[in-house]
């Protein structure tokens, strides 16, 4: 193969490559302590981050991703678009944290949040609850009767 031809095809690829990139967020959530000293008996499994674009039509403004065992999380494939994003990282019984940042045509952005576990003394009740388990409602467990019945 000739130079000239190495170089076409090298930049042919190079072109393909960088149109298949396709913008995301990624990152790792750590849960910590109210002295901000790693849980390590704790797993992050299961911690939501909400990403939010708030430059872009509604139909493609919002993607969500669970957490895994190791804390890390991404978005899929094409649910990111170009503009800028608000992602917040929440788990019930710690503080929520929250990060903007800007995406432009194939950025990939990494994020590290650290959310800090609230004192039981902090934390919002239901009176009556005995466990959180209690604090649960689900909507076929509820019966709503009009009123007069």
């Amino acid at each position: 193969m000739n130079t000239r031809a190495y170089f076409i095809l090298l930049f042919g690829a190079s072109i393909l490559l960088i149109a298949g990139c396709s913008p995301k967020i990624h990152g790792k959530v750590q849960l910590v302590d109210p002295d901000m000293k790693p849980l390590e008996k704790v797993s992050p499994e299961g911690t939501v981050v909400n990403m939010i674009n708030t430059t872009a039509t509604v139909e493609k403004a919002s993607y969500s991703a669970i957490v895994d065992e190791k804390g890390k999380f991404e978005s899929e494939k094409d649910a990111v678009t170009p503009g800028t994003w608000k992602v917040e990282a929440s788990r019930i019984g710690f503080e929520t944290e929250t990060h903007t940042v800007e995406i432009k045509g194939s950025t990939s952005k990494k994020l590290e949040f650290k959310l800090k576990k609230i004192p039981e003394g902090r934390r919002k009740s239901i009176e009556g609850s005995t466990t959180d388990a209690d604090k649960i409602i689900n909507p076929g467990e509820v019966n709503i009767r009009p009123p007069g019945m």
